[in-house]
Parts: structure tokens; sequence; C-alpha cells
């Protein structure tokens, strides 16, 4: 059986130790940082990280447009923290670029600054009874969803992981625990997007 091929955007952020969860769930990694490194790549990983700095730079090496064509045609896309900013449609008292892809509106830094970062167990039944350890840092809050979106996990009240069709994001890094069931969701994802 052929590996899956996930893409990671490496521009800043966390793209390591997501391409290492990404393995662990024996798909292969690509480091994506121009718009030729997507090119056969089945699904997308934006990390988190500083999402004003990714979204200049996605701007800059004209990923953006690129990251738009490839899920308009399909691709799945998984945003995680500043990739969760990435994606959303609205992005309250920011002017920063975004993807805009999914039905969200957020809040950045929501949870407050990095001294105030912190870990919550959460209830996601899609991936299983057992609590997943989030890991909240500088975390974005989704504070409105649109009708097609799913809140798939809660803290207080609030969606922190959610999908719209083939989009995923969530306001926590799954790849700095050594969980690797949301992985496995996004490549169980790609995987029925492709069959």
């Amino acid at each position: 059986m052929v590996a899956i091929k996930l893409g990671v955007l490496a521009l800043q952020g966390s793209f390591i130790e997501h391409a290492r969860s990404i393995e662990r769930c024996g798909a292969r990694a690509v480091a994506v940082r121009k718009p030729e490194d997507l090119e056969g790549i089945e699904g997308l990983i934006i990390p988190g990280g500083e999402s004003t700095t990714i979204g200049k730079l996605m701007t800059r090496y004209g990923l953006d447009q690129r990251i738009r064509e490839l899920a308009a045609a399909g691709m799945p896309v998984y945003g995680t923290c500043a990739g969760l900013i990435l994606l959303a449609r609205r992005v309250l008292a920011s002017s920063q670029p975004v993807l805009g892809m999914m039905d969200i509106t957020v809040m950045r830094n929501a949870y407050g600054r990095q001294v105030d970062s912190f870990e919550a167990d959460l209830r996601i039944p899609a991936i299983g009874d057992t609590p997943f350890r989030g890991v909240f840092i500088r975390a974005p809050r989704i504070e409105v969803t649109g009708p097609g979106v799913e809140v798939l996990a809660e803290l207080d009240g609030k969606p922190v992981l959610a999908r719209q069709g083939r989009f995923l994001v969530s306001s926590f890094h799954p790849e700095l625990t050594g969980d690797a069931r949301i992985h496995r969701y996004f490549l169980n994802m790609v995987s029925d997007m492709a069959s």
C-alpha cells in the first residue's frame, strides 16, 4: 500500500512536529515552502505559529492562490492554531491575509498571551471515548460557525475543533502531544476524499 502524501506548510511554526506526527501514522510528510511543493500532495496541514507572518509569506511566495485552487479541486486542509486563523473567513479586529476557506469567525489570542498557555482534557467523540489532552498556546477562539460547520469539540462552550467538509481546524496543538488520533482523523478524511 502506498503511503498517503501530506504536505505541511513549512514557512514558520510547528511544522516539524506535525511532520513527525504524520509519519508516526504511516503517512509521508512533505515540507511545503513554494507552490511547486504542493504538487502531488493529497492533503495539507497549516501549523501553529504566527498567523500574520505565515499569511504574509504565503502571499509573497504565491502559495495562497495555489492552496485555494487545490482546495477548490477537493484537497483536504487542516489548520491548527495559526492555521485555524488562516482558514477562517473572518478574523475579528485584524486585517491580516487569510485563505478564507472555512465559514468561521475567529478571535486571535482569545485565551491570552504565551504566559497564559494551558492544557485541557477535551471530549472528542469522533476520535474515541478517551479524552484528548489539548495544548493551548496563544490560542484563537472560534466565535461563530456557519451552518455547514460541524463542531467536534468544545471548551467552555466554544468550539475548539471543527470540520466543514474537507476542512478541519483546531485551536490547540495536537502535534505537541504523543496522541496521534487527530492526525489519524485527518488522514482518514484525506483517504475518504481520495476514494
